[in-house]
C-alpha cells in the first residue's frame, strides 16, 4: 500500500525518540500499521538537533512548521512544539486543510480542545492525543474504548511524572525540595522552569482531557483548583509549599504525599482538583514511583479500574505518538472517539461546577 506520509514538528525530547522510532523500526510498525510509515518532513528550528538521525534526502528538512505541515502528498502531522504559540494555529491550520493531527500538547487541548475537534470533525480529519496524558501508559485510548460503556463517577490520578519524581526523591533520598528539582533536572525530568509541573497547572490541563472523555463535560483549566486549604502544602498551588518536613511526617504515620488530580460528579456538576495528598500506602495512588502514572477510574458496572505505567520519558512518550499514527494509517479516527465533543457539542455552562465559589486563577 502507499505509504502514510508524516510532518514531524519539533526535535525535543520527544520529538527525538519518535523520529528515531520511525528510522529504526520502520518494518516492524508498517507491519503493525498495514502500510509504510514514512518520514517525508521535519521542522526543526536548532540543526544541532539533526544529529546522528541520519535523515535520507528523501525527508524534507525545513525550519518553519507551517511549511513542514503543508508539504505535498502529507497525511499526518505530528505536533510536538509545545505550548500554544505557534501549535495552535498550524493544528487549526492542518485541520481545516483536511490532514490528521498527532499531538502530545495538552495545554493546547486544555485550552482549545472542543473547538479543535469540531473544526476536525468538519473537514473529515482526525485529531489524535494519547501521549498528552500518562506518557507511555494508554489511558486515553482505555477510556475512549475498552472503558466506553462504564458510567465513570471518580476519577483519581497522579498524572504529573516531573513532581512525582520530586516528591519520591524526597521520600527515598531524604532531599528537601530545592535539591530534589535540582535532581529532576539533571536527570531530565524538569524543565529550566517547572512552573507548570510545580503549580499543578500541567497535571489540571491533563485532568480536563480525563474529565471531557470520562464524563462528557467541557470543564476547563481554570475550573480545577491547585490549592489545598489544610493539610500538607496548604496556601499554595501544587506541590509549591511540601517541605522535608510534611514528607518525613508522612512517612512517620505510614503515608506517602502524592499531587492528586482528581474529578468526580455532584450535585452541582463536576467537581475537579489538583491538590497534595497524604495518601495511605495500600492507596493504589501511592504505589507510583519515580515517573510513573496511577490512574483509578470508578464506576459502573466495572467498579474500580486502575491502570500504571511510565508517565514521562522519550521513547515511552513517543511510543504513544506512535500508536496514534498506526491508529490513523489503519484508518481509526479520533481520540474522542464516540463522546459527546466528537460532534463538537459541550454541556451548557452551569452543569459544570467547581469546589469553590471563587475559582483561582491560573498564574
Amino acid at each position: 500500500m502507499a505509504p502514510f506520509r508524516i510532518a514531524l514538528l519539533g526535535l525535543g525530547t520527544v520529538g527525538r525518540a519518535t523520529a528515531e522510532a520511525l528510522l529504526l523500526d520502520a518494518d516492524r510498525l508498517a507491519a503493525r500499521a498495514g502500510r509504510p510509515l514514512e518520514l517525508a518532513a521535519v521542522a526543526v528550528r536548532r540543526p544541532s538537533r539533526l544529529a546522528g538521525l541520519g535523515f535520507s534526502s528523501r525527508v524534507a528538512i525545513m525550519p518553519d512548521p507551517f511549511d513542514a505541515a503543508g508539504s505535498p502528498g502529507i497525511d499526518a502531522v505530528v505536533e510536538l512544539l509545545g505550548g500554544l504559540d505557534p501549535a495552535a494555529a498550524v493544528v487549526d491550520g492542518a485541520l481545516r486543510g483536511g490532514r490528521s493531527v498527532v499531538t502530545a500538547n495538552k495545554h493546547l487541548l486544555a485550552a482549545r480542545g472542543p473547538e479543535l475537534e469540531a473544526v476536525a470533525t468538519a473537514s473529515g480529519a482526525s485529531l489524535r492525543f494519547e501521549a498528552a496524558v500518562g506518557g507511555g501508559t494508554p489511558v486515553l485510548r482505555l477510556l475512549a474504548a475498552d472503558l466506553a460503556t462504564m458510567r465513570i463517577e471518580r476519577i483519581r490520578g497522579v498524572i504529573n511524572g516531573t513532581t512525582n519524581w520530586i516528591l519520591d526523591a524526597m521520600e527515598r533520598d531524604g532531599l528537601d525540595a530545592a535539591a530534589a528539582l535540582a535532581a529532576a533536572r539533571a536527570a531530565g525530568y524538569a524543565e529550566a522552569d517547572p512552573s507548570f509541573d510545580l503549580d499543578g497547572i500541567d497535571a489540571a490541563d491533563k485532568l480536563v482531557l480525563l474529565a471531557r472523555l470520562a464524563f462528557g463535560a467541557g470543564i476547563t483549566p481554570v475550573q480545577v483548583r491547585r490549592q489545598a486549604d489544610e493539610g500538607p502544602g496548604a496556601g499554595r498551588p501544587g506541590i509549591r509549599a511540601i517541605d522535608a518536613g510534611d514528607i518525613r511526617a508522612a512517612a512517620a504515620a505510614s503515608r506517602r504525599i502524592r499531587l492528586v488530580a482528581e474529578a468526580h460528579r455532584g450535585g452541582e456538576g463536576i467537581m475537579a482538583s489538583v491538590r497534595p495528598r497524604e495518601l495511605p500506602l495500600d492507596d493504589p495512588l501511592a504505589s507510583a514511583r519515580g515517573v510513573g502514572n496511577v490512574v483509578v477510574f470508578e464506576g459502573q458496572p466495572h467498579g474500580t479500574v486502575s491502570v500504571a505505567g511510565p508517565g514521562a520519558g522519550g521513547p515511552a512518550t513517543a511510543a504513544a505518538v506512535i500508536a496514534d499514527l498506526i491508529a490513523l494509517a489503519r484508518g481509526e479516527g479520533s481520540t474522542w472517539a464516540t463522546s459527546p465533543l466528537e460532534q463538537g457539542h459541550s454541556p451548557a455552562p452551569e452543569s459544570v461546577a467547581t469546589e469553590s465559589a471563587a475559582t483561582e486563577s491560573r498564574p
